[in-house]
């Protein structure tokens, strides 16, 4: 049984978790009566880019897993350079872990591995919250050369974590001042840490972008296929991943609606916590496809 403060990401171990030649890095902690709820993670994001602000306060009604994908922080193998690949990694993880059915948080290019897992295998995903992410053939998916990325991108005195507050967050003094925030609540793990994902990892998942933008056929049909109540999640001034990738979803997910939240970009969640906590803490109890909000 773990005591209150193992229930956070700033202190739960990390374990490593073997299948087959592959060695998966995830952390496992909470309590409650709801199933699990996995956390499949953004761009070149580690177990330490959750904020425990989101992870912390959703563990309380149910385990949460964070999940570390080959070639990301500890995890062993190679990056995959497609969505799929990413997700049949995915489920060779919940497999071993015993788990057959689970929600999902899909954040980013989390979110298109979420969508894939339940093309994949539907049975294994109950409920999903798609934050910051995009349908296959969605479109401006992470152009990291654009100008309102590129010039914090390349700006020599940004560092790490201070390159996200600038292109997780909006431009705005209130957006700036969460960014902040966010990035001191990152840094209060102090152990047990992960590795950076570095260029390699970078590159692959680029090379996995611009593969999600491409389709065959009708756009969004394969959208068609995944019946699971899902919340659409996104911050309206989004410059990584446009908002516009959210109405696509919303728009032909049979089963989906849609939060998104003002004065805010890619990293809405972290900015609007509490909100978004509660809202997805009420969507994934509910009896009914949606939560009344």
């Amino acid at each position: 049984m773990q005591t209150a403060n193992e229930a956070s990401n700033t202190v739960a171990p990390t374990q490593f978790l073997p299948v087959k030649n592959q060695k998966y890095a995830y952390r496992r902690f909470g309590s409650g009566s709801q199933r699990p709820l996995l956390f499949l993670q953004h761009f070149t994001g580690t177990l330490d880019n959750w904020d425990p602000a989101v992870t912390d306060a959703l563990a309380h009604r149910g385990e949460v897993i964070l999940f570390e994908s080959a070639g990301i922080g500890r995890s062993t193998g190679k990056v995959p350079d497609t969505v799929a690949g990413m997700a049949s990694h995915a489920l060779a993880f919940l497999d071993d872990l015993g788990l057959a059915t689970c929600d999902i948080l899909g954040y980013s290019l989390g979110g298109m591995v979420a969508q894939q897992i339940a093309m994949d295998r539907p049975s294994i995903v109950r409920k999903m919250i798609l934050v910051g992410t995009a349908p296959r053939g969605g479109e401006n998916i992470m152009h990291l050369e654009k100008p309102s990325l590129a010039k914090f991108l390349q700006d020599p005195s940004l560092k790490g974590y201070a390159i996200l507050q600038k292109i997780f967050f909006d431009s705005t003094e209130s957006s700036q001042a969460a960014g902040e925030a966010f990035v001191e609540r990152l840094q209060k793990r102090k152990e047990d840490r992960e590795p950076a994902a570095g260029p390699d990892v970078a590159q692959a998942q680029m090379m996995a972008f611009r593969d999600w933008e491409k389709f065959t056929g009708k756009r969004f049909a394969d959208l068609e296929t995944i019946h699971q109540p899902t919340l659409v999640v996104n911050g309206i001034h989004d410059e990584m991943i446009p908002i516009s990738n959210s109405y696509w979803l919303v728009e032909n997910l049979p089963n989906a609606m849609l939060l998104a939240y003002p004065d805010s970009g890619h990293g809405s969640l972290f900015q609007f916590h509490e909100s978004f906590t509660l809202q997805v803490k009420a969507f994934l109890a509910s009896n009914s496809p949606f939560a009344p909000y």
